[in-house]
């Protein structure tokens, strides 16, 4: 099992600094006012209207990180200037098992963060943790999947090296279109 972590970002000249860690029962308003961006609708299984939706994904994040199947983090700004973090996306690392060799990353940020650095500055700290923490399992490459449509997704994985492997048929309803794999060599 794998305690629940919090990872840090520096700031830079020009973006406050970032705090990643594991969904809370806090974050659940902040959740359903985000998820009703139609864009992050449109890439994401994000949709809640209500917070009780919001709260029991939270639960199923908090089950699934003690259970070891999927890491979740909530990636909060932190400006520093006393007020309180401001949720601005996830980022996720799944289907990571002992032996096998590969897992998926996941990321998204919320519309009113979106062309701030937030999704690159998030997936490279979640990347440089679980090299760290699951290299001795197995764990031999990190794979990033994103519809062809989605320019944004495709952008930030290659800037945090995340090369383009191939296009992936369309599985729907989950996958509806043909997909962009990204591959980073962990280590």
């Amino acid at each position: 099992m794998q305690a629940p972590v919090t990872l840090h970002v520096a700031p830079t000249p020009r973006a406050p600094a970032l705090v990643l860690r594991p969904w809370c029962a806090e974050d659940a308003a902040a959740l359903v006012g985000i998820s009703g961006d139609p864009a992050l609708r449109r890439w994401t299984s994000l949709s809640f209207e209500r917070e009780d939706e919001g709260a029991r994904w939270i639960r199923g994040q908090e089950r699934d990180w003690a259970g070891g199947l999927r890491f979740g983090f909530a990636v909060l700004e932190v400006t520093g200037d006393g007020t309180s973090p401001l949720l601005v996306g996830g980022t996720v690392l799944k289907n990571l098992a002992p032996g096998r060799p590969s897992a998926e990353v996941g990321y998204w940020t919320a519309a009113r963060a979106r062309g701030r650095g937030v999704a690159p500055r998030a997936l490279a700290a979640l990347t440089t943790w679980a090299v760290d923490t699951f290299a001795d399992d197995g764990l031999l490459w990190l794979e990033a999947l994103h519809q062809v449509d989605n320019e944004a997704s495709c952008r930030v994985a290659e800037k945090c090296g995340y090369a383009y492997d191939r296009t992936l048929p369309a599985t729907p309803p989950d996958f509806p279109l043909d997909g962009h794999l990204h591959r980073r060599r962990a280590g």
